[in-house]
């Protein structure tokens, strides 16, 4: 028991413990970011690789290359989570229920990628010199939207889609 001359241990406050609490959080989760990064890579190439190939290659409009990309891409990326990233949780749910939940929240993620595709799309009508051009396009999609929608993607797939399988009751022996 602490008496009255023993200082407590001393707490971050401020920027430092916000970052103390950051680099713990990242080290708790190494492995699981690292995997979750490397399904992600594959399934952002391939997202951005459809997305301009039928933007600029075969001359959709952003909306629906966008649109197409994110749902071919999903699909690839659930695989990837699944198998590998969440491989430990796959005995939490069924395969359907996962895939459901899993295209329920990448609508929310694609949702935030059609809004900044649609912030860019009102900054062109101000400024068109800046926004209103390919490279603006990609940005608005493939930067800032698909790094928004990955943030909150990895949150809500760990909490909802790839949980812990529930822990059974020990019985005790008689």
């Amino acid at each position: 028991m602490p008496t009255s001359t023993e200082a407590p241990p001393p707490t971050r406050r401020g920027l430092a413990g916000l970052y103390a609490r950051a680099a713990d959080l990242l080290r708790r989760h190494a492995a699981e970011l690292t995997r979750f990064a490397g399904v992600g890579g594959t399934a952002y190439v391939i997202d951005i690789g459809l997305f301009n190939l039928m933007y600029l290659g075969l001359d959709w409009s952003y909306w629906w290359a966008k649109i197409i990309s994110t749902i071919v891409a999903m699909s690839v990326a659930f695989i990837g989570n699944r198998h590998w990233t969440w491989r430990e949780r796959r005995g939490s749910a069924a395969a359907h229920r996962q895939y459901a939940l899993y295209f329920f929240f990448n609508g929310i993620g694609l949702l935030i990628s059609l809004g900044c595709l649609w912030a860019n799309e009102g900054l062109a009508q101000v400024w068109p010199q800046y926004f209103d051009n390919e490279l603006a396009v990609n940005l608005a999609a493939n930067f800032f939207g698909v790094g928004f929608a990955t943030i909150f993607r990895f949150f809500a797939y760990r909490t909802w889609v790839f949980r812990h399988p529930p822990k059974l009751a020990e019985v005790p022996a008689n």
